[in-house]
């Protein structure tokens, strides 16, 4: 299977084992380190559409960047969220696997074989 990609955190345990386990289904993925070159709000955007989730949904909370921009007051939009996960892309929650036009959080790791 070709393009598949990964938003992988290779200091994260579940990105870790996501990856371990498309190369085990013998998937060489596209991966792309999300805390190194930031997804844009446009990119964000078009992966919480494939998600199928707000961007407070895949925002990891437990971040001291959640709580340092007061990301949790509810009149923020869904524009000023996506913001700030492109500015902060440690908040994105992690792994986020692409394949067939579709994406999955590999939490667990297995979840991502619904998208292959």
């Amino acid at each position: 299977m070709k393009d598949v990609s990964i938003y992988h955190n290779p200091r994260c345990s579940k990105s870790r084992q996501t990856l371990q386990l498309l190369r085990d289904k013998g998937i060489e993925p596209n991966i792309i380190l999300y805390l190194e070159n930031a997804p844009d709000k446009q990119t964000i955007a078009s992966l919480l559409s494939k998600l199928g989730l707000s961007a407070r949904e895949l925002m990891r909370k437990g971040e001291a960047e959640y709580k340092d921009n007061k990301l949790n007051d509810k009149s923020l939009s869904e524009a000023d969220l996506i913001a700030a996960m492109s500015r902060f892309p440690r908040l994105i929650e992690r792994p986020i696997v692409l394949a067939n036009g579709k994406a999955a959080i590999g939490r667990p790791p297995e979840k991502v074989l619904e998208i292959l």
